[in-house]
């Protein structure tokens, strides 16, 4: 009976616990970071068919969501959800909060929400913070490049925990993704539902193959990055207080506003 009792204890508070690698986080408690995306969206790197007007060229506000292996927000070569494609499509994030909760609510994979304000041209700052606990390390999020048919940038479950520690700093170039359901090739492409849908795809210099591509630039070997972020911890010292602004340096003569 004593070892019938252990037995079920132990089988009942792994199935608790979410499954992959991320259960072998064994950090402190939690940790909170600093998340600052730069917009480089900038007419001087991406100058075909750049958005000046109706709109121009600008950034939707960020959703992200730290969690557990057992929740994927998006993935590379994998259909997105109709919340993806609802944000993807027209920067509404109704219906993918919805996804994020019950998920969250079903297998205990989310520990929580973030959102930072969206970007009113293609260069600049936002940022906000965001917490992580050790059963739940992954961090991902999405952004919407307006105008666009169904393009997007993010990261997929970018894990903050090194064995024992949380990390101190990280940076991550971004590119831009097609969240596979629209059939537009340019940035202002009427509405043209791709059927059936495609899977999420990273667009490149050279993909789609096609002269009328938005980021077609066949001279070029990759595109440069349209955008980064990066997350800074926050020392415990700082818990409570405002986190200070940080103003990353331009790079590939691009221009970098600070929007506060």
């Amino acid at each position: 009976k004593v070892i019938w009792t252990v037995l079920v204890t132990v089988l009942g508070y792994a199935s608790s616990l979410p499954v992959g690698d991320d259960s072998l986080c064994t950090a402190e408690e939690l940790a909170k970071y600093k998340i600052i995306f730069t917009g480089k969206w900038s007419q001087i790197a991406f100058p075909k068919q750049y958005p000046l007007y109706r709109p121009p060229a600008q950034w939707s506000s960020l959703l992200g969501v730290t969690h557990s292996s057992d929740y994927s927000m998006w993935k590379k070569n994998e259909y997105a959800s109709n919340g993806v494609r609802d944000f993807a499509e027209k920067g509404e994030a109704w219906l993918l909060m919805k996804e994020i909760e019950e998920a969250g609510e079903k297998i205990q994979s989310v520990h929580g929400i973030f959102s930072a304000p969206a970007i009113s041209s293609g260069t600049g700052q936002t940022s906000t913070e965001l917490e992580v606990h050790p059963r739940h390390p992954l961090v991902s999020f999405v952004v919407r490049i307006v105008p666009s048919p169904d393009w997007f940038v993010g990261i997929d479950s970018l894990n903050l925990c090194e064995g024992n520690r949380w990390m101190d700093e990280i940076s991550v170039d971004l590119f831009p993704y097609d969240a596979g359901t629209d059939s537009g090739f340019t940035f202002s492409s009427p509405n043209f539902a791709t059927i059936p849908q495609d899977t999420v795809t990273e667009i490149t210099c050279s993909s789609p193959s096609h002269p009328a591509n938005s980021f077609y630039y066949p001279k070029l070997k990759i595109l440069p990055p349209i955008a980064q972020v990066t997350m800074v911890k926050i020392k415990k010292r700082q818990l409570g207080l405002s986190a200070p602004f940080i103003n990353l340096p331009a790079k590939n003569n691009e221009i970098i506003d600070s929007v506060s």
